[in-house]
C-alpha cells in the first residue's frame, strides 16, 4: 500500500525514467507484426524481442526465450505463473449486452468451452495456455451464469 506523502514522489520518478521511447537506436518499434520482430532478431543477433510465447515456440529454430530471474519462459513456467514477465489473457462482455447484441451469448459459451479454452483446445492450438483445470471449471460456469469477476 501507498502512503498518499509517497505518489508525487513516484510520480516524479516515473516522468523521470520512463517519459519518452528512446531514440538512439537502441529501441526499434517493430509493431504488432510479430514476423517482422523475427526478421528484425534474425538480422541482429544482439537485439532483444517482445512478443508471444506462440511465436517463441513457433521459431525455436530462429530465436531463442530469454531467462528472466533465472525461469526460462516454456508452458510449464507460464502456465503456473513463474515466467515473471508473462499475463494473463482477458476477455470482458457487458450482462446487458446479452439477449441484445445477436450472438453474444453462444460466443461467451463457445470461448469457455473445453474444444476452445482446454489443453486439447484450439486456442491451444494458436498458443493460449490454459488455466488449470479448477480455475477453468470455475470460470466457465461463473461465465454460463454472467457473473463477472468483482461478483
Amino acid at each position: 500500500v501507498m502512503d498518499a506523502a509517497c505518489q508525487e514522489e513516484v510520480k516524479s520518478a516515473n516522468e523521470k525514467g520512463c517519459g519518452e521511447i528512446r531514440e538512439d537506436g537502441a529501441f526499434v518499434e517493430a509493431g504488432e507484426n510479430d514476423n517482422l520482430i523475427v526478421q528484425k532478431l534474425e538480422a541482429n543477433p544482439n537485439a532483444f524481442g517482445i512478443f508471444g510465447f506462440s511465436f517463441l515456440d513457433q521459431n525455436a529454430d530462429k530465436l531463442q526465450g530469454h531467462k528472466v530471474d533465472g525461469v526460462e519462459p516454456t508452458f510449464e513456467n507460464i502456465a503456473s505463473g513463474d515466467y515473471g514477465v508473462s499475463r494473463s489473457l482477458y476477455v470482458y462482455a457487458k450482462k446487458e449486452h446479452v439477449g441484445v447484441i445477436p450472438g453474444m451469448q453462444e460466443f461467451i459459451a463457445e470461448y469457455t468451452s473445453e474444444g476452445a479454452w482446454g489443453p486439447d483446445g484450439y486456442l491451444a492450438d494458436k498458443g493460449l495456455i490454459p488455466l488449470p483445470d479448477a480455475e477453468r471449471a470455475k470460470w466457465a460456469e461463473n461465465a454460463k451464469a454472467l457473473k463477472g469477476m468483482g461478483s
